[in-house]
């Protein structure tokens, strides 16, 4: 059965995006069709299309006699991000605590307690990705696909950002805290509470950055790769 044409455009599209916002590719480096194409095992129309779908959202530049070249996240891209993120997280958990069901709840007890874990073993692999399973179950429990759609985005774009930063044995124990408080509020369906609680979670992650020096350590981090 052959994939239809959109389909195979968006696998492109979400296989690029993933790889440039992960790091794997660089600001200033070029991408060609015909080599990603090849990579990926598809004709050039799809990496054409996922390239233009690229160009809209600011992740790369057509740079006329030098071809398709990496924008990437910018530093300012990072703290926009974050900003947006604190209001809607605050909205999503005050959903998430208005209509979570009982199985949601008992996820992120079980993600909250697993996150507890690792961060004592300073298993910061598995705290990242515990992470984001925490704020993807809080986002399905808000109820609100709309909204869940555009933090899933959102954390996507901040992976490189969220990964770097939260290898720190400091930030991951209060941030795991942090999430304890929010899961309370979310169980005694304390709305204001909730909201008011992952609000505060996202701009604390702001502050570490700052703390962090994030424009270094990205730097150093793609001079490395």
């Amino acid at each position: 059965m052959t994939t239809p044409k959109s389909s195979l455009r968006d696998q492109v599209f979400q296989t690029l995006r993933n790889d440039i916002l992960s790091g794997k590719y660089q600001p200033g480096d070029e991408i060609v069709e015909s080599t990603i194409g090849k990579e990926l095992g598809v004709s050039r129309t799809p990496v054409r299309e996922a390239i233009r779908q690229l160009q809209l959202e600011g992740l790369v530049e057509l740079i006329p006699n030098k071809g398709t070249i990496i924008k990437g996240i910018s530093i300012k891209d990072v703290r926009d991000i974050y900003q947006i993120r604190s209001r809607l997280e605050g909205l999503c958990a005050a959903w998430a605590a208005r209509y979570r069901t009982e199985e949601e709840l008992e996820k992120l007890e079980e993600t909250v307690f697993l996150s507890k874990y690792h961060a004592q073993k300073e298993h910061y692999d598995q705290v990242f990705e515990l992470d984001s399973r925490f704020h993807e179950i809080l986002y399905e429990a808000s109820h609100s696909k709309i909204l869940a759609h555009t933090l899933v985005d959102y954390h996507q774009y901040v992976q490189k950002a969220r990964k770097l930063t939260i290898a720190n044995r400091i930030r991951s124990k209060s941030s795991n805290e942090e999430h304890e408080n929010i899961l309370e509020a979310v169980r005694e369906q304390d709305e204001k509470k909730a909201e008011e609680l992952a609000t505060q979670h996202i701009l604390n992650t702001i502050l570490n950055m700052e703390q962090c020096d994030l424009e270094k350590i990205l730097h150093a981090e793609s001079s490395k790769q």
